[in-house]
């Protein structure tokens, strides 16, 4: 399998395993990420979601180019990788999980677009990223764009896109691309893992609302509010706070 879905604890991973193509993206494995999804979201006791390479030394070359020029002039393979790519990044997106990019070395085109479509992206020193369809002739997919726009702004977005130049981490960091370097996401993955699943899960959905547009309180979102006070969640880590413990979610 060149793409898929284990489970530690409870943190679960999509293990990108592609290793003579440097993790190159094809058709076959944009297909397979929404089942291995369905999969992680049907587990109970996940806290996070780590997409990252099996192979230490590169995330994802990117689309398969050799594929991609195979298949040019065929109108209903294009249609499908195109159908693939955006039902991949829309169900990432919106995975109910917290979701975290974990990204070593290089992380290019399509692979660039698994890391926008997670909620958080660690990377370690070594790590580089490029958005290089202008250096192919292609183009890069709506659903991606929006996403880098909402990271980075339009102004870096349109720097990266019309240039399709390589940045290292820093420079990464420095425009919003990631949020942590790091050696490995063990700290995060902790750090998420001790606090409240359901708590997570509901401010996703509330920050979902608002990145795709929402932008006043409404009557699901005030129930979405009101509800946290009645969960088990609220009366652990309340209890917890009082008993200056650490609260226990399992």
């Amino acid at each position: 399998m060149t793409i898929r879905y284990q489970r530690e604890g409870t943190t679960g991973y999509l293990l990108i395993d592609r290793a003579d193509r440097r993790n190159a993206i094809t058709l076959e494995m944009w297909q397979a990420i929404p089942s291995l999804l369905d999969e992680v979201e049907a587990e109970e006791g996940i806290s996070v979601l780590v997409v990252k390479s099996v192979d230490d030394g590169y995330f994802s070359a990117g689309a398969d180019i050799r594929e991609l020029l195979a298949n040019k002039d065929d109108d209903d393979w294009r249609a499908a990788n195109h159908a693939a790519i955006s039902e991949t990044q829309h169900r990432l997106e919106r995975c109910p999980l917290p979701t975290v990019a974990f990204i070593d070395g290089d992380c290019i085109g399509g692979g660039c677009g698994l890391a926008l479509a997670c909620d958080i992206r660690v990377a370690t020193p070594r790590a580089r990223f490029g958005i290089t369809p202008a250096k192919l002739g292609i183009v890069y997919p709506f659903h991606d764009i929006k996403l880098l726009i909402e990271l980075v702004g339009p102004g870096q977005a349109k720097r990266l896109l019309y240039t399709g130049d390589l940045i290292d981490v820093a420079e990464a960091r420095d425009i919003g691309l990631i949020e942590i370097i790091a050696s490995s996401p063990d700290a995060l993955e902790r750090a998420i893992s001790k606090a409240s699943g359901s708590s997570n899960r509901v401010m996703k959905a509330l920050m979902r609302r608002i990145l795709d547009g929402q932008v006043a309180e409404d009557a699901k979102t005030q129930a979405m509010f009101a509800d946290g006070f009645r969960s088990a969640d609220f009366l652990e880590g309340a209890q917890a706070f009082i008993e200056k413990r650490a609260p226990d979610f399992s």
